[in-house]
């Protein structure tokens, strides 16, 4: 049996999918995923998670893509070029590709989509991925002129991300914000059905501009449950299963039929402190930095790593997961409860206080569990944390909420460095204008030095300078710990062994557009 014993460094996957790739082609049919949670909307330009982002991939596409080795290519783009002085990049299309709905995609399709997420009035979450381009030119059919007031170094990475994914205009048009459940891309597949918290059933494109698909259709099934999972993809009833707990490894591995894959993971976790003073409520204790520092001491993370995760996290030592251009060791917290008392007493709470601790469950690999360790571990410091727990969109909405209508105290949550840059795993986390809902900033946290820092590394090509300035400002977040900083994960997938072709992206994608079943 094949199967992968170690996480992948990520040129090691990428010979991997480059084995997958090749070989006979086989009969076609349906491949079914069995997922942990549902997608929240296809409307590309307002995706802000991974389960909504794989769906998403496969209809829609990008301008550039991260390759599962990390660097960025062209994709809808054919070739580019960028001025002297950094400010304008121009981008030659490939010709002759059109959306699902017949629209050719083209200069003015792409001019259609950036605009729609530059405008301030569309509010789309992820705009700071490309806010610095000042104005999209159409300079022919096929040739699109992106001007920037600075420098933006980012620019390549963040047109890589699923959010700047191209939509047909005309669709658009047609659907405005029904667009979410009607998606209209120029991928290798289009959506057939989407049954909520059940199953989507993606169709072939027939159409495709590249390389055709060699199934059907793609479905993805809203499954939970961990057990449930496993049992469908040793049974057959799916051909991948994701987030394989580890303590199911060894039984997955003794099945013949199966593999079980480890990719390295760009995905943090964390638990969130809502940092924000309401001016109608009572003191927050999160507004002190010594009780978020005391939050941190107060839990173990090696032990979570070892017990709960089987070894499959890696604690963290900064905001970033390794392997992300800009990445540094900062230094975690260790693990120091008598540490965490003192601080607790200096703040104000010698005996600790209530708290609502919100958590996805089946979202990460084993994340209810591990808010429940953080729990009982903050338990031995006098913290009374009341787990709470939502369905994932709903979730995702309560802690979504702007600052004076937001009620969630403390979250758990993860992010993906889907671009392989810093710029993306910091700013919009940390930056003091990205503020929910507006931005992905749910600790409403505020450092002017790290706005700076920020901002700075945004607007040099000069990587030394970069790299840097995302030093200080690691450290710095570390210090002030607007997050309990938890671990990075590695993805556990199993594939049945009839199936070739699916992409573990490190990125947390898993991407079937060019799967095979045998």
């Amino acid at each position: 049996m094949h199967f992968i014993r170690r996480a992948l460094p990520l040129a090691a996957l990428f010979a991997l999918v480059l084995a997958l790739l090749t070989g006979p082609v086989f009969a076609q049919g349906r491949l079914i995923i069995a997922s942990g949670t549902d997608a929240v909307t296809l409307d590309a330009h307002r995706i802000t998670d991974s389960p909504s982002a794989t769906v998403s991939e496969h209809i829609t596409e990008t301008l550039f893509e991260l390759t599962p080795d990390g660097r960025i290519v062209p994709h809808l783009v054919q070739s580019y070029e960028v001025s002297e002085d950094g400010l304008v990049w121009t981008l030659h299309l490939r010709q002759g590709i059109r959306f699902h709905d017949g629209t050719p995609f083209n200069a003015a399709a792409v001019k259609y989509n950036l605009e729609r997420i530059l405008d301030p009035a569309n509010a789309v979450t992820f705009r700071f991925l490309i806010s610095p381009i000042t104005s999209v030119d159409v300079v022919d059919e096929d040739t699109v002129r992106l001007t920037t007031a600075a420098p933006f170094a980012p620019i390549l990475a963040h047109l890589t991300h699923s959010s700047i994914g191209m939509l047909s205009p005309a669709a658009l048009e047609r659907y405005g914000e029904d667009i979410a459940r009607n998606p209209v891309g120029t991928g290798p597949f289009r959506l057939k059905e989407w049954v909520r918290n059940d199953r989507i059933v993606l169709e072939r494109n027939p159409d495709y501009w590249g390389e055709p698909p060699q199934i059907d259709e793609i479905v993805f099934r809203v499954v939970p449950e961990d057990g449930a999972r496993m049992l469908m993809v040793q049974t057959g009833e799916a051909d991948v299963a994701v987030r394989v707990p580890p303590d199911m490894v060894s039984v997955l591995e003794r099945d013949p039929n199966v593999n079980v894959v480890f990719t390295p993971s760009v995905r943090t976790i964390y638990i969130g402190f809502n940092t924000y003073q309401r001016p109608d409520r009572p003191k927050n204790p999160f507004t002190d930095a010594r009780v978020r520092q005391a939050f941190n001491y107060a839990v173990d993370n090696a032990a979570i790593n070892e017990f709960i995760l089987g070894g499959m996290g890696r604690p963290s030592d900064a905001p970033l997961a390794p392997g992300i251009f800009g990445y540094t060791a900062t230094g975690g917290y260790e693990y120091n409860p008598e540490k965490a008392r003192q601080l607790l007493a200096e703040a104000g709470y010698p005996n600790g206080f209530r708290v609502r601790f919100y958590s996805p469950s089946g979202r990460y690999l084993k994340d209810l569990e591990v808010a429940e360790a953080v729990q009982a571990q903050l338990a031995g410091v006098g913290i009374q944390a009341e787990i709470v727990t939502l369905e994932w969109a709903t979730y995702l909405d309560v802690t979504n909420r702007p600052a004076d209508e937001n009620e969630v105290p403390m979250f758990l949550l993860g992010w993906g460095t889907v671009t392989g840059d810093a710029d993306y795993g910091l700013y919009p986390l940390f930056h003091s204008s990205q503020w929910v809902p507006t931005g992905s900033n749910r600790a409403f946290y505020s450092n002017p030095r790290v706005d700076e820092l920020l901002d700075m590394a945004r607007t040099t090509p000069d990587e030394a300078v970069r790299r840097a300035a995302y030093r200080e400002a690691m450290q710095i977040i570390m210090e002030d710990a607007p997050w309990l900083f938890l671990h990075a994960e590695t993805q556990i997938t199993a594939i049945r062994t009839n199936v070739e072709g699916v992409i573990v992206h490190p990125t947390e994608r898993i991407i079937a557009s060019h799967a095979r079943i045998r």
